[in-house]
């Protein structure tokens, strides 16, 4: 099946749900058993429920992948990633640009725990070869990524970190499965952060994993059901809910910031548009080769590089909410600087880019002509 179909059908099968069309909320902690001892497919929901089952093969089917697993949060997935791979005196090596979160997870939780966290410039795949040793045993990747949608060579750095037997994960929540499949590409692992685009409609708090090794989706399963950091019935139907059209905001989301992309190039108050759609973007090729399509996130710099100008920014737009998240069906704006990267240190968000004038901006749904109405306005003097 198509990817279009599949995000309507695939991990359902309503013969097993009284021939119910959409999948069941199973509101249950817990599954009776028929007799001592009986191996039933569900007995706790921190386990297993059936609805988050459905969510869970759902997402395998679109990212290709044999295994599904479902979190309380896209860090609760991160979270359950890290320690599923990682003991004291093991090394990772992340890219230098990634979520605020996840940089916050590395370093103040892994870091005092025992694991060396190496944050380095993987556009450039000789910089992982240089860095990369027996030690290594997991490689953090986002592409594009949060918040100035770098680029890196899935394919090309998975080469390397297997040569060496480390592990490869990939943050795809920015690209989604419709725009990128990292499991294709060469990586282990895909991480989602099903708040954003998956559930699509900023009322979700829920992480997704998907893996084809069976021995690594035990290894993720085990922190899964001992941790216990799993999603609601609910937050499940409704990121199931939110995917069957996946396919149809997506390609809006893309369409829409295309077009704005193109229209901040060329304004006086931006200085830099950071889109990988834009032939200027020295990733282009590399998201040409590796994306369908570029994605709905649009960076900026402002010329006056100030918060009040950020600020300023913000107040000013109707239609952008200023909040934390993205991939609603609304148009968002953030200061990452304060906001999604806060607490990255001021010296390090200095070195990646990520200044005072700066914001992202994920793009919704809405009419583009109201999109572009509300930045020039908010721009104007």
């Amino acid at each position: 099946m198509k990817f279009a179909t599949r995000s309507i059908h695939a991990g359902y099968d309503n013969a097993e749900h009284s021939k119910a069309v959409m999948p069941p909320v199973y509101q249950t902690s817990v599954f009776e058993y028929g007799h001592v001892g009986e191996s039933m497919p569900f007995v706790y929901a921190r386990t297993g429920n059936p609805t988050r089952a459905a969510l869970e093969a759902c997402l395998a089917s679109l990212e290709n992948a044999r295994h599904g697993l479902a979190f309380a949060s896209g860090m609760a997935a991160i979270d359950a990633v890290l320690r599923a791979c990682l003991k004291p005196g093991d090394e990772v090596i992340a890219v230098a640009d990634l979520y605020g979160g996840a940089y916050r997870l590395l370093s103040k939780v892994m870091e005092p725990a025992g694991v060396k966290i190496t944050f380095a410039d993987l556009s450039d795949s000789r910089n992982l070869t240089a860095l990369i040793s027996a030690r290594t045993r997991l490689l953090w990747l986002e592409s594009p990524t949060n918040p100035l949608l770098g680029m890196v060579d899935i394919a090309e750095l998975s080469k390397i970190a297997h040569a060496h037997g480390s592990r490869v994960a990939v943050d795809s929540t920015f690209a989604t499965p419709y725009l990128q499949n990292p499991l294709d590409l060469g990586a282990d692992i895909v991480v989602h952060s099903a708040t954003k685009y998956l559930a699509g409609h900023s009322d979700v708090l829920l992480g997704l994993v998907a893996v084809n090794d069976d021995a690594l989706h035990r290894e993720i399963k085990f922190i899964q059901n001992a941790a216990g950091a799993v999603p609601g019935p609910q937050d499940c139907f409704l990121t199931l809910r939110g995917i069957k059209t996946l396919h149809l905001r997506m390609d809006r989301h893309c369409d829409n910031a295309e077009r704005v992309a193109n229209y901040l190039q060329s304004h006086p108050k931006v200085e830099r548009v950071f889109f990988p759609g834009l032939p200027e973007h020295p990733g282009h090729d590399l998201a040409r080769r590796q994306m369908r399509r570029f994605g709905g996130i649009v960076s900026i710099w402002l010329k006056d590089d100030s918060r009040e100008a950020a600020s300023r920014l913000a107040e000013r737009l109707r239609l952008f909410a200023l909040a934390e998240s993205l991939g609603g069906v609304e148009s968002l704006i953030n200061h990452s600087y304060t906001m999604s990267h806060g607490g990255m240190p001021p010296e390090q968000k200095a070195q990646l880019g990520i200044r005072e004038g700066g914001v992202r901006l994920s793009i919704g749904i809405e009419d583009i002509e109201d999109i572009l109405a509300d930045l020039e306005q908010a721009l104007a003097d």
